[in-house]
């Protein structure tokens, strides 16, 4: 209501403003400020008027809300994430007919598998990811990665590195 009655006061001041004095006896700066002024008031209505008219506006209600209660309050373990368990390359049996071997003879197949240019890691003898991942790329290219899914095959691959 407040801001209804502040536009008919701006309305008013605009109108008695215009009966005071003639326009063409104003200045330009007079004239180009009446003209600010009474669109001002017009677009503050508008605003106004489109906020009081909006679905928000309309469906506020100073009644209050009571919402119902569940009927039963029991109490729901909360399900918890439970990884699935990975696999370890250290318990393949590629790794376990390779940790079989002398140091000499790891270092000669992590060699022979840089030389053929899969493995990229240091020559230590150790069977980690990057002998796994060499092993299982180069026997994917050569005899088929079936051949190191067993400890039997395992040996045979790495047999024939060593050769």
């Amino acid at each position: 209501m407040l801001h209804k009655s502040r536009t008919a006061a701006t309305a008013a001041v605009l109108i008695a403003a215009l009966a005071a004095a003639p326009a063409h006896a104003w200045g330009k700066k007079e004239q180009n400020l009446l003209k600010g002024l009474a669109a001002a008031a017009i677009v503050g209505t508008i605003i106004y008027q489109s906020r009081n008219n909006s679905p928000a506006a309309r469906s506020y209600s100073t009644q209050p809300r009571y919402y119902a209660a569940p009927a039963s309050r029991t109490y729901q373990e909360p399900t918890r994430y439970k990884p699935a368990p990975k696999s370890s390359v250290y318990s393949t049996p590629a790794a376990r007919a390779f940790n079989s071997y002398t140091a000499s003879e790891r270092r000669l197949i992590q060699s022979r598998m840089t030389d053929a240019g899969y493995y990229h890691g240091g020559i230590d003898g150790a069977f980690g990811p990057m002998t796994y991942r060499a092993t299982k790329a180069l026997a994917g290219d050569t005899t088929g990665t079936d051949q190191i899914a067993t400890v039997s095959g395992a040996y045979e691959f790495y047999d024939l590195l060593i050769r």
